[in-house]
């Protein structure tokens, strides 16, 4: 009887698709994912900014979910998860690579969608990441708010 071998697979995420890293600033930015607009401008904003941004991102994702996304960069702050705040240490938000922040938005996007709302907010304020990706966040934000206010209304 012949034993079928058991092949490793890779898993495709942006940081390896083609064995090209992923870097979400050379996206066009027609088209873009709401992920790689806000992986952009977190690759871009102060240090500040990048801290509060990954320090809400984190806030709401579950244990196992740290321990998975952005393969396991998160896995540390696995203790304070489901906590009101998860302390990020301007270090880690300075480590914090463009495609790990990808995978982070895409699992809150599913998640819980008003989260991501609430990051867009904060880096539509930020002048430095605002800058950096043009109008994008702002077309983002703008669109979000207008779909919100139109499931309000009931149309």
């Amino acid at each position: 009887m012949k034993i079928p071998k058991i092949r490793t697979w890779r898993r495709r995420t942006p940081a390896n698709v083609n064995g090209v890293p992923f870097d979400a600033t050379r996206m066009p930015v027609e088209g873009r994912p709401l992920a790689a607009v806000i992986a952009s401008a977190f690759s871009r904003a102060g240090i500040a900014m990048r801290a509060h941004v990954l320090r809400r991102l984190l806030a709401a994702v579950g244990p196992l979910a740290l321990t998975v996304v952005g393969g396991g960069a998160f896995a540390k702050y696995l203790w304070q998860a489901r906590g009101s705040e998860v302390p990020v240490s301007l270090d880690d938000a300075a480590q914090a690579t463009s495609a790990q922040i990808y995978d982070l938005v895409r699992y809150v996007e599913q998640s819980d969608p008003n989260v991501v709302t609430q990051v867009l907010a904060a880096l539509a304020r930020d002048p430095v990441a605002a800058a950096a990706v043009g109008a994008s966040v702002a077309a983002v934000m703008i669109g979000k708010m207008a779909r919100r206010s139109r499931t309000r209304q009931g149309g």
